[in-house]
């Protein structure tokens, strides 16, 4: 079994998880909005 090691796909490797990284932020961003505008449109009224 011959593993080389190339330098250059640690910053390849860095770039695409940064990526996925910055997806699950902005889904997270989304969802949180999402329910925001839920709470507004569809408010608590148990308190009449």
């Amino acid at each position: 079994m011959n593993i080389n090691f190339d330098p250059e796909l640690i910053g390849q490797g860095l770039e695409i998880m940064a990526f996925g990284m910055a997806g699950i932020f902005v889904v997270a961003i989304i969802l949180y909005l999402a329910s925001l505008a839920l709470i507004k449109v569809f408010p608590n009224d148990k308190n009449k």
